[in-house]
């Protein structure tokens, strides 16, 4: 995908990821329609982009709010024009410190999974189809090692990850042919405060910066129609089959 031009929204884009997702889809051209709730921070993102040369606006809304999605679809297509990128990035740990299942509350565990799943299934079902008829668009899931591993008190998050790769493998499967490419992107271990909320005594000189991670997943956004529909991509690999030559 030639991304100049192209109106592009990335939830969860006040800060870590999502901004320097924000950041680097600006520079390559395209019209970024960025969504967070704290208006403050998510704002404050937004003028960085635009003085250094880029198109970024601000859209402050709740993923995880069924009324909300609506609102974000036309909102973002008023402000940036026809959507041909969609980074469901946004996603919530559940409390921290992180929980045993069994001492996860349901309202927790729903929360999760409304924010992490139901949300990104309900944007994409609000855009996929006009991006079908147009014959393009792509649509990536930020995902997490999390959702193939399983780990000690992280229940709720990994379940919700899971749940969203295998979403993306059926959009891929049920959309293919019709132009809209689907790509799931485990991003790894970044230096980010999502981060430091589940595993506050990490080292961060071990952690990847959210910019180099950004880079990585654009080239893969930028070579999506060379990738299988629905595939899963580990970001440090940027490809499929684990060499970044086979999308650079």
């Amino acid at each position: 995908m030639d991304l100049k031009g192209k109106g592009a929204i990335v939830t969860g884009g006040s800060r870590g990821l999502g901004a320097a997702l924000g950041s680097a889809l600006a520079k390559r051209g395209a019209r970024v329609a960025l969504v967070a709730r704290e208006r403050a921070v998510l704002e404050e993102t937004v003028a960085k982009i635009r003085a250094a040369g880029g198109e970024a606006h601000a859209i402050v809304e709740d993923i995880g709010d069924k009324e909300a999605i609506h609102r974000i679809a036309g909102v973002a297509a008023a402000l940036v024009g026809p959507i041909d990128l969609l980074i469901h990035n946004a996603s919530t740990l559940g409390p921290t410190p992180l929980r045993l299942l069994l001492d996860t509350d349901c309202e927790d565990l729903e929360r999760t999974l409304a924010v992490n799943l139901v949300g990104p299934f309900r944007l994409t079902k609000a855009i996929a189809g006009s991006m079908a008829l147009r014959g393009r668009g792509v649509v990536v899931h930020v995902s997490s090692d999390a959702g193939v591993n399983a780990y000690a008190r992280w229940g709720a998050y990994g379940v919700s990850k899971a749940a969203l790769d295998h979403l993306n493998r059926t959009w891929g499967a049920e959309l293919d042919g019709t132009g809209v490419r689907f790509v799931s992107v485990d991003p790894g271990e970044m230096n980010t405060r999502m981060h430091a909320d589940a595993i506050p005594d990490a080292d961060v000189r071990t952690l990847s910066e959210p910019a180099d991670v950004a880079a990585r997943i654009v080239r893969v956004v930028e070579h999506a129609e060379s990738l299988p529909n629905g595939v899963r991509v580990e970001a440090n690999a940027a490809s499929p089959r684990g060499r970044e030559e086979e999308v650079a």
